[in-house]
């Protein structure tokens, strides 16, 4: 019997879409990988995050990881991440988001060993930093991107922006893992006359509450629902607004279900699983003009995009008006299915990590 290769994966921001990521694509590998998982906590990290992975993936907090810049704490990191590789001893090595890509590029600009990047969604795209610290981080992604380190986008839209940092690029679009779906009926009937319209993540500024609450207050006859918790949950003040708080991601997914509509009002995004999970749910989704969401959201063809509070509202008015069109919607459902699923996503990451294994 042949020894498995091992895969050694590093993130700092282990929760939300990237916490799933990971889930889905090393539960899919570890049949023909040997997979280890380098994780820090965060405040979004369910607590039990472990029961999420098949058992025969090994898991390893890393004690230092934290989201700022700290000399003290990124040094102990770095140490820390060095400790690990010596002792797994991979055969790749996989950095994820921002924190962990940035230590582990300078860590293994020199490695033996094949090392991929996957950033998540870029630190320079947040709108909540002022243009100098845009223009640090992107500065920071061009001086880390070394010729050796291959990065993987996770979108399209993505990979468009990481050719410009780096000639050393590719992508592999975000899959769901369709399992997660048993149990659920999705069979939800729509009531136009008590439309239901939400959405699902953390209620933070990249979300855009704010925006998700003017456009409650455009219809207060509609019901509202945020699936999540977060610190901008006082921006949610509209009375048609209801807020779920943490669930785990069955019931989040059952609260989808009920939905007729899924509003993302997002200021910046990777490739968000909640929209993919959207679209299979059979949930017309409309979707802010960013990057990632344009990604899999084309206009008037499987779903809506549009461009601040006016067209948001003007969109939401013609479908109370002439109902939801379901072309658009089974449009998205069969993207899903063709595109984006978690064995997609997976095999897309073999045909890459086999590569360079040869």
């Amino acid at each position: 019997m042949n020894k498995k290769s091992k895969i050694l994966y590093f993130v700092e921001a282990f929760g939300g879409g990237v916490f799933t990521y990971l889930v889905n694509l090393t539960n899919e590998l570890c049949d023909e990988y040997d997979i280890y998982i380098a994780y820090g906590l965060r405040k979004q990290t369910p607590n039990d995050f472990k029961k999420y992975f098949d058992k025969r993936i090994h898991l390893i907090k890393v004690q230092n990881y934290q989201r700022s810049i700290s000399l003290s704490h990124d040094t102990k990191a770095l140490l820390e991440m060095k400790r690990i590789a010596n002792k797994v001893k991979p055969d790749i090595i996989h950095l994820n988001s921002s924190k962990a890509g940035i230590l582990g590029r300078f860590l293994f600009r020199n490695s033996n060993v094949p090392v991929f990047y996957t950033p998540h969604g870029y630190s320079f795209l947040m709108a909540d930093i002022s243009n100098q610290k845009k223009a640090f981080y992107k500065l920071l992604e061009k001086v880390f991107a070394f010729k050796n380190i291959e990065t993987i986008a996770c979108s399209k839209g993505e990979y468009e922006i990481t050719k410009e940092l780096t000639s050393n690029a590719t992508y592999v679009d975000n899959g769901i893992n369709l399992k997660e779906f048993d149990g659920i009926k999705l069979n939800h009937q729509t009531d136009m006359n008590h439309l239901k319209i939400a959405t699902l993540g953390r209620i933070s500024l990249q979300k855009n509450p704010d925006l998700f609450n003017k456009i409650a207050l455009a219809f207060p006859n509609l019901k509202f629902h945020w699936i999540g918790d977060g610190d901008l949950k006082n921006k949610l003040t509209a009375p048609n607004i209801a807020v779920t708080g943490w669930v785990d991601n069955k019931t989040a997914l059952q609260y989808l279900n009920d939905a007729d509509i899924f509003l993302l009002t997002s200021l910046w995004e990777g490739l968000p699983m909640a929209l993919l999970e959207a679209m299979y749910m059979k949930k017309l989704c409309i979707v802010s003009d960013v990057v990632g969401n344009k990604d899999v959201i084309h206009n008037e063809k499987n779903g809506y995009v549009c461009n601040g509070e006016k067209q948001f509202i003007t969109r939401i008015n013609k479908i109370v008006i002439n109902d939801i069109p379901t072309n658009l919607v089974e449009k998205a459902h069969k993207n899903v299915l063709t595109y984006y699923t978690s064995k997609t996503m997976t095999n897309g990451y073999i045909k890459l990590y086999e590569k360079d294994l040869r």
